[in-house]
């Protein structure tokens, strides 16, 4: 048959540099990945056959073979599952049909530190070109179940790749490897000794469920045993890291792990991992979520979303049920009684776990907030059964230091007179430390929470209360100090000012009046109680929803020398035009004090310059 030769996509043409030039200290883990895959293949082609009773396929004997030669300097992973069409060859493996190699790329020349180099590789789900590190050359080899041609891949990892059709390929998928030369040196072993192949296959692949075969022999390398269906007391934690990575393709061990067994009407295990970082994904909109689904040992999903809510997105792992349908669809899945049962069990367990951690493992917990905080407050929104749990596990940025705090320690630190739980969301500390509306808080030792996540914006608007204190923000409504309220003859000084400041400025606001939360500012502008925030606005905005605007209300200070002196202006001459102008440049002060937009940039610096030219 005629060979095609072709280019690597760009982005693999780099990744393939990276793996050829060594970023790995542990190379051992090629065979890991490539054991992963063959194990994967053979999970589908059971279910395919499952499903489809006229598919033709030999599933008599799904296994792993693994053949060395010491005299070729070869090694050769086979198995005779689903195997690949001549477009699956190209999309896989020509190119890496992966949204997020760009990012992962940019990262790598970004690090200096190679350790995190190695680290960064596995998030991104690459690990068939781990291969090149070992190899100088590899050859693929597969043909599709119920199809009869089969295809032929080869590169040197050098930019190109050649494929071709061929007709006596066996089903399944055969990768040969032509190894490199043992260099100690560079922690390249010889991966033609049988010893080694033995010791590879037991440290990172004991739990696969199907025998990895080596050469002739029938005995299996491998256990085979179901890490989830074993004792706790019979598994070590190396296994379960290891068992981590192969179903989260993640090179770092997890920071906890769940076993769990449900007895009685609906029987299943499940063996779920709280990673140590956050995939690069994590936000995408695209990002794949859900742990893997077994029915009797039996793989039938990766990604099952309908056992995990979207908050917890970052848990990975297996659940192993025993009473379902081998054919189970995904739409099915999200209306059965029984998934929904164990999902809410497995919710349950996860932030019980999250709770112990944070009791009883400060340093964990805090790593595990650093890298899913922003996840988990999405529950605030979504999941209402669990709300409390949920805000028991928040730890939030507040003006009492740098560390984070949880809400049961503010109110423990709250005042005697203090009713509310203050916060204030933003978009950077800085601007929420550096709002006016601190003022009175700070000056009279109020702690206040520093809210500056997008969900921030959200959840706050769902979540009243906390240990039967209101959640109060410090931008919005009147706020009670303890201060006695402005005197009558205060109010009535400056009722005309007010009147005629809501009159010019009534396109921008829709009140103007005293403040009791300002010390040292002139100004600040404040929403209604129930009024959505300029954060939260601009994000709905950002997302293509028109929103009608929302006029706030303008405070002034009244002890300020600038609200004095123009109230005596307007008392002076109240039709003074230049009293129109200082109205629109209080407003403007106000706005820009919280990190707001001006309508009118341009005007807004003109009336600056004017003024400080007048005063010169």
């Amino acid at each position: 048959m005629s060979s095609e030769t072709l280019e690597f996509q760009a982005e693999t043409r780099q990744l393939l540099q990276l793996m050829v030039h060594s970023i790995y200290s542990n190379k051992d883990i090629f065979l890991r990945e490539l054991i992963s895959n063959a194990s994967d293949a053979l999970d589908k082609l059971r279910l395919e056959s499952l499903i489809d009773k006229d598919l033709e396929a030999d599933t008599s004997d799904l296994h792993i073979s693994l053949e060395v030669s010491a005299e070729d300097r070869t090694l050769t992973v086979r198995d005779n599952g689903i195997g690949m069409s001549r477009d699956d060859v190209v999309q896989l493996i020509g190119t890496i049909a992966k949204s997020g190699t760009a990012e992962m790329l940019r990262k790598m020349r970004e690090s200096k530190d190679a350790a995190a180099k190695q680290e960064l590789i596995g998030q991104f789900g690459v690990g068939f070109y781990s291969t090149f590190m070992v190899a100088d050359k590899v050859t693929l080899v597969t043909r599709r179940a119920g199809e009869t041609g089969g295809t032929r891949w080869e590169s040197a990892g050098e930019g190109t790749y050649e494929i071709e059709a061929v007709d006596d390929a066996p089903q399944g998928t055969s990768v040969t490897l032509h190894l490199k030369p043992e260099d100690p040196d560079d922690q390249l072993h010889d991966y033609a000794a049988d010893w080694k192949i033995r010791e590879i296959v037991k440290r990172y692949s004991d739990f696969i469920a199907w025998p990895i075969r080596l050469g002739d022999s029938d005995t299996p390398l491998n256990s085979m045993k179901a890490l989830w269906a074993r004792p706790r007391s019979e598994v070590s934690d190396e296994e379960y890291h290891e068992f981590y990575k192969h179903v989260s393709h993640d090179w770092t061990d997890p920071l906890e792990t769940i076993h769990m067994k449900a007895e009685g009407a609906f029987e299943y295990e499940a063996l779920l991992f709280i990673p140590s970082r956050a995939p690069f994904d994590l936000f995408s909109r695209d990002g794949k979520r859900g742990v893997q689904l077994y029915v009797k040992r039996v793989f039938i999903m990766d990604d099952c979303e309908a056992l995990t809510p979207q908050y917890l997105r970052f848990v990975k792992g297996v659940v192993d049920a025993h009473d379902l349908s081998l054919n189970i669809s995904r739409e099915i899945l999200q209306q059965d009684r029984q998934i929904q049962v164990v999902r809410r069990r497995l919710v349950k367990k996860v932030l019980s776990t999250l709770s112990e951690l944070r009791e009883n493992a400060a340093e964990k917990y805090g790593t595990f907030w650093k890298e899913f905080g922003r996840a988990l407050k999405e529950g605030l929104i979504d999941d209402a059964d669990n709300r409390d749990a949920l805000l028991d596990l928040l730890l939030l940025p507040s003006t009492a230091g740098s560390e984070l705090t949880s809400l049961r320690d503010y109110v423990s630190r709250m005042k005697e007179d203090q009713k509310d739980i203050y916060y204030m969301t933003g978009e950077s500390r800085a601007m929420v430390e550096h709002s006016p509306h601190m003022e009175a808080f700070l000056a009279k030792g109020y702690e206040v929470l520093i809210l500056t996540d997008p969900v921030d914006e959200v959840w706050v608007e769902r979540i009243t209360e906390f240990d039967g204190k209101p959640l109060q923000s410090i931008a919005k409504g009147q706020v009670d100090l303890g201060a006695t309220e402005t005197p009558a003859e205060q109010q009535e000084e400056f009722a005309p000012l007010l009147k005629y400041l809501g009159e010019k400025l009534q396109e921008d606001v829709k009140d103007v009046r005293l403040s009791s939360r300002l010390t040292t500012s002139a100004a600040c502008i404040v929403g209604d109680e129930h009024d959505i925030t300029p954060t939260l606005e601009k994000m709905y905005r950002a997302m293509g929803q028109e929103l009608p605007r929302t006029k706030r209300i303008l405070e002034l200070n009244p002890t300020h020398p600038l609200v004095t002196g123009l109230r005596s202006a307007f008392s002076a001459a109240p039709d003074d035009e230049g009293l129109v102008e200082t109205a629109e440049l209080l407003y403007g002060v106000a706005l820009l004090a919280e990190g707001g937009e001006l309508a009118d940039p341009a005007r807004f610096t003109r009336l600056v310059a004017d003024r400080l030219a007048r005063s010169l």
